[in-house]
């Protein structure tokens, strides 16, 4: 059986993918891996050439981004305790691309991610970043699922 020496999970900071996060980390004791734990900025709409009052696009991106800066330090802080071998990554584009991108850029052994567990018009419309991982990477995905969602 091929060794889990790096695991890469993706957070957005919601229910779900804290669950996956603790997975994760449950799952990087145990085998003494390394953790990188990644949060994608997904790309904003460019309103560049519209009104928008009060604020300039690169404004809103620099924002957007020192705001994904604060919550992944608050929330390593809270949720990484006596564990050293971890780095945080934040990156913008397309979560699903983001996320197999990274993952094969820093030769990650596995890929842990929180599902929604969205269906119908819901899934139809947002669609499944879990699910497109799950297809398009080429290496081995966890999905992890809350135990309270039907």
């Amino acid at each position: 059986m091929k060794s889990i020496s790096k695991i890469l999970v993706a957070v957005d900071f919601s229910d779900s993918s804290d669950n996956a996060f603790q997975m994760a980390l449950s799952m990087a004791r145990s085998f003494s891996s390394q953790l990188i734990v990644l949060h994608v900025i997904n790309e904003p709409v460019d309103l560049r050439g519209f009104y928008v009052p009060h604020i300039s696009f690169e404004r809103l991106e620099e924002e957007i981004e020192e705001g994904a800066t604060k919550m992944m330090e608050s929330f390593c802080r809270q949720n990484i305790v006596d564990f050293e071998s971890y780095e945080c990554a934040i990156v913008a584009g397309l979560p699903y691309e983001q996320i197999i991108g990274h993952a094969e850029e820093k030769s990650a052994d596995l890929i842990v991610l929180g599902t929604h567990g969205r269906t119908g018009l819901d899934h139809v419309l947002f669609g499944s970043t879990a699910e497109k991982v799950v297809r398009k990477s080429k290496l081995p995905v966890l999905t992890v699922r809350l135990d309270d969602e039907s």
